[in-house]
């Protein structure tokens, strides 16, 4: 059994015959599930293989030099810096816990530098006003389960993943006067959000004569679609509204936020409409809505020419 094969799976593995940094890589991960999950058991696998090619034990005696020189092979690799502060979300944990556990005296990857990430913007195409207008009309006229995807999608700021899992009992309930849908989202956090008439109907001739069971089909087969299929029937609107630039299921939660505010939502609001844990995180779709609107060289422009 090598150092590579201990966080492929969760079950096979008895706790008597692995090695410290399998159980460590299996402790950690069945704090997760799903998504989250899967992605931190890949980030592990690259660690665990990194480990191996270089004769280092992928727990015991690793130093921060150790976790230094990794993050240097993600980067050299070719891998944005984005991306390589991504691949390190799981080892980082994967130590921190380790080292929680008591199976390692001290947390070699706290310390660790990670490349500098300039996030200030948010740099996916989203749709202005009359882009998303089109995007939505245009769906409707596809099949009912593309139009219902594009108003989760640009409506209600859903990912690509909470779409694909939206049942149909999801919104069949009332509160407070409001149809409301309950959905699990990012880290299996539940949400109740509010469903508006334009989107409720949508939603309602996408069930059609069904009263149970995935909301969003596959128009071709009957069957539930997952991320991939998302994507692809964004694309296939997209081209079909004529929208000149890629567009992926995440422009059109973009789309949401950034038009949300354009509307004058407050950002508290927004941030509650995104689900966004951070305020943050939301005020980077905010600032990029209003970098060129509001860009200083405009007035600076005026003012030197006396306009």
């Amino acid at each position: 059994m090598t150092n590579q094969d201990a966080p492929r799976e969760l079950m096979p593995f008895q706790p008597a015959h692995m090695t410290p940094a399998q159980l460590a890589a299996v402790s950690f991960l069945a704090r997760y599930s799903g998504p989250t999950h899967h992605l931190y058991a890949s980030q592990l696998r690259r660690w665990f293989a990194w480990c191996e090619t270089n004769g280092i034990d992928a727990l015991i005696g690793v130093e921060r030099a150790h976790v230094e020189l990794y993050i240097r092979s993600l980067t050299e690799s070719g891998l944005m810096a984005s991306s390589v502060v991504t691949m390190m979300h799981g080892v980082r944990g994967y130590f921190r816990f380790a080292h929680t556990d008591g199976l390692t005296p001290t947390d070699p990857a706290v310390y660790a530098r990670l490349p500098e990430v300039h996030c200030d913007e948010s740099r996916t195409q989203g749709l202005d006003r009359l882009e998303l207008i089109r995007f939505l009309q245009v769906a409707q006229t596809i099949t009912v389960h593309h139009g219902a995807l594009a108003y989760l999608l640009g409506i209600n700021a859903l990912r690509a993943s909470e779409a694909a899992a939206v049942r149909i009992e999801d919104h069949a309930e009332t509160l407070r006067g409001h149809r409301v849908l309950h959905l699990v989202g990012k880290g299996n956090k539940p949400a109740t959000m509010p469903i508006t008439v334009p989107v409720l109907r949508v939603l309602e001739a996408g069930r059609g004569e069904r009263s149970i069971g995935p909301l969003i089909l596959r128009p071709l087969t009957g069957k539930p679609v997952d991320r991939r299929d998302v994507y692809r029937m964004v694309q296939r609107i997209a081209r079909a509204a004529a929208i000149p630039r890629h567009i992926s299921p995440h422009s059109l939660r973009h789309a949401a936020i950034t038009n949300a505010l354009d509307a004058g939502v407050p950002l508290r609001d927004a941030q509650i409409l995104a689900r966004h844990a951070d305020p943050r995180t939301t005020e980077h779709y905010d600032r990029a809505r209003g970098n060129l609107d509001r860009h200083g060289v405009h007035f600076l422009t005026a003012y030197v020419a006396g306009i």
